[in-house]
C-alpha cells in the first residue's frame, strides 16, 4: 500500500490545559483542538474531585489526541512544562527502563503512568510538534483551556 502524501495528512493545532484547586484537590482539564485549513475548532473540557494539576495537564492532551480519527499532524500547544519535558526527554527513557525512573541511586515509579502509557501510544499514531506557550500571559487559546478547566472544576469544591 502506497504510503500517503504529505499533503493528503490532515494538520491540527492542539491546545491544551490544566488546572487544579489545591494539589491534590478538584482539577479540571481543557483543549481546543484547530484544523486552520477550515477554521472549525473542537472544545472539551472535564474534571475530577481528588486528582494533581499535572494528572490534568496530561488529561487534557490524552483526550484532546483521542478525538482524531486518523493519523495527524498535530501542533501541541501547551504551558506544561511538566508535558513538553515527558515528551521531549522523559518519555523514551522511562521506556528503556521498564517504565521506571531514578530517583537518586534507586529506581522509583513513573508518576502518571497509565497517562503516559495512553500518550505514548497516542503520539505513535501521529506526528506530534510540541510548542511551549506562556501560561497567563494573554495567549487567548491558552487562556480559553484555563477557563475551561477551572469551570470544570468548580463542581468538585466544597464551600
Amino acid at each position: 500500500m502506497p504510503k500517503p502524501s504529505p499533503t493528503s495528512v490532515p494538520e491540527v493545532q492542539l491546545f491544551t490545559d490544566g488546572a487544579c484547586s489545591g494539589n491534590p484537590g478538584p482539577g479540571g482539564w481543557a483543549f481546543i483542538l484547530r484544523h486552520p485549513a477550515t477554521g472549525k475548532e473542537m472544545e472539551q473540557s472535564g474534571g475530577e474531585p481528588v486528582t494533581t494539576n499535572n494528572r490534568m495537564e496530561l488529561t487534557a492532551v490524552v483526550r484532546g489526541l483521542e478525538t482524531l480519527k486518523r493519523p495527524t499532524r498535530v501542533e501541541l500547544l501547551t504551558d506544561s512544562v511538566y508535558v513538553g519535558k515527558g515528551l521531549t526527554e522523559w518519555l523514551a527513557k522511562w521506556k528503556a527502563n521498564g517504565w521506571r525512573r531514578r530517583e537518586g541511586k534507586r529506581w522509583a515509579e513513573v508518576k502518571n503512568e497509565d497517562l503516559w502509557r495512553r500518550l505514548d501510544e497516542l503520539v505513535a499514531l501521529h506526528e506530534l510538534h510540541y510548542t511551549r506557550v506562556a501560561g497567563h500571559s494573554g495567549h487567548p487559546e491558552n487562556d480559553r483551556c484555563d477557563e475551561l478547566a477551572v469551570a470544570a472544576y468548580q463542581k468538585y469544591r466544597t464551600q
